[in-house]
């Protein structure tokens, strides 16, 4: 059995076959991971752009402050 060269090129064969298997295996679940972490539950807005657009909003408010005290 372990003579014959067909037993070791199908157990290289399935070997590579098992690494390349599990690395993409590896790389869909972290793909999967972060599809999961980036989806929000329906009308949620991720905090950073609620931050973003109260900044903005305050930028807003000040110019037209100034501009009424002008």
């Amino acid at each position: 059995m372990f003579q014959k060269t067909d037993f070791w090129i199908g157990l290289a064969v399935g070997a590579v076959a098992g690494i390349f298997g599990y690395r993409f295996m590896q790389e869909r679940e972290q793909q999967m991971a972060a599809m999961q972490q980036s989806m929000l539950p329906a009308g949620q807005v991720p905090l950073a752009e609620l931050q973003r657009q109260k900044e903005e909003l305050e930028d807003m408010i000040a110019a037209q402050e100034a501009a009424q005290a002008e």
